[in-house]
């Protein structure tokens, strides 16, 4: 017989899942942050920069102020635990998943699943892609502005030159990979020099075993999950997600359940703990793993939450980069933030309520943000925008 559990109990079973059920750490360091993203299996990277770039976000909101470069080390530096691929959209994972994507790499490189337009040019200017990856044999890392020449592509490809495209290639079919950055920019360089060789010499699996650590990984971080979530979590596809479902389900690593009010089957994964109460406190990235899957998070917490950067100003509801606000198991407030480093003042543009609110939702809020601000070496918190929450947040920071 299914078992069926209430939706309070998939919230805590998911919050838990992604670190939320324990306290934060006095003093985060390294093992607090490789615990955080092993938990999570994946970190999503975005340019934006109005507060921090979005990959700095997940680990502040579930350990508190660690030090930043410690992100850049793990990812980019010389001791490396981190290595970048489309892994959910672009993403930072963990260095022993490499030989999991490599079935992705190897349809890229026979033209299926990656952009058609990128495909499309791999196979037209075939030589040309050659010859740029000869060139970052001889020459070792380089940039996209190293080959930054011929027509630019359709805005689709965010005009991207000939060069820029052939890189793009190159990096989906896993030849090259992030070397490192600085800034924001790539630097490329061959896979087998950017990557450990205990790493690179890791046997690769079958599509089929690859795919279905991917779901037992999702599962993990997850806790409870549709199939649709399951997917989603790594990109995956239709049958191959259902597939190996089926297959976890079997071996007994996922157990059939039904979430009240969800109105689709759900899987638990095993091990997935149950907890009576969670008492978080975290602002929350767009792009952050709890809510990048829109779907799941109005299911998990009854709020619509919607990207508006490519919003017209004029349209947007609640602002241009607004962070959800965590408040024990509820979504309760919604800021859009800016860090105006000139200033040394995070500013809050905007600060909504959401149904959840409490009384002590404002002081909770104002909190988090001037740890976030002392986080990010900003002086002091500023409310100087609109919202329902506004000016009682003023009041405390």
């Amino acid at each position: 017989m299914t078992r069926t559990l209430s939706a309070a109990q998939a919230r805590r079973i998911a919050l838990a899942a992604q670190g939320f059920a324990e306290a934060r750490p006095d003093a985060p360091v390294r093992r607090h942050f490789r615990k955080a993203v092993d938990r999570l299996g994946v970190i999503q990277i975005d340019s934006v920069n109005v507060v921090t770039r979005t990959h700095y976000l997940p680990a502040f909101s579930r350990q508190g102020a660690y030090d930043r470069e410690l992100l850049h080390e793990e990812a980019w530096g010389k001791k490396r635990s981190l290595f970048e691929y489309w892994g959910h959209e672009a993403s930072l994972l963990p260095l022993p998943m490499q030989p999991l994507l490599r079935w992705r790499m190897q349809r890229a490189l026979d033209g299926d699943g990656i952009w058609k337009g990128i495909a499309r040019f791999a196979r037209e200017r075939r030589d040309y892609i050659d010859g740029i990856l000869a060139e970052i044999e001889k020459r070792g890392p380089v940039t996209g502005g190293d080959f930054a020449t011929g027509p630019r592509g359709a805005p689709g490809w965010w005009s991207w030159s000939e060069g820029k495209r052939a890189l793009e290639w190159l990096f989906w079919t896993g030849q090259i990979t992030t070397k490192t950055r600085r800034g924001f920019e790539r630097f490329y360089d061959l896979t087998e020099r950017a990557l450990p060789a205990a790493i690179v010499t890791l046997p690769t699996p079958t599509e089929a075993d690859a795919q279905r650590e991917l779901v037992r990984i999702s599962a993990r971080a997850m806790g409870i999950a549709t199939e649709t979530d399951l997917r989603d979590y790594f990109r995956l596809g239709v049958a191959d997600t259902k597939a190996r479902i089926a297959e976890l389900v079997e071996a007994g690593e996922l157990e059939p359940v039904t979430v009240k009010g969800w109105g689709k089957p759900a899987y638990l994964a095993a091990g997935a703990k149950i907890p009576r109460r969670i008492e978080a406190r975290a602002l929350l990235s767009p792009f952050d793993n709890l809510i990048w899957f829109r779907e799941r998070t109005e299911r998990l917490f009854g709020v619509r939450v919607r990207l508006e950067i490519y919003t017209p100003a004029h349209k947007r509801e609640h602002g241009y980069y607004v962070l959800p606000f965590l408040e024990g198991e509820a979504i309760t407030a919604r800021v859009d933030l800016k860090s105006d480093r000139k200033a040394g003042a995070l500013l809050v543009q905007a600060a909504w309520r959401v149904p959840d609110a409490g009384p002590e939702t404002a002081a909770a809020l104002a909190a988090e943000l001037k740890l976030m601000a002392g986080w990010l070496g900003l002086e002091r918190v500023e409310v100087v925008g609109k919202g329902d929450l506004a000016e009682a947040l003023a009041h405390h920071v």
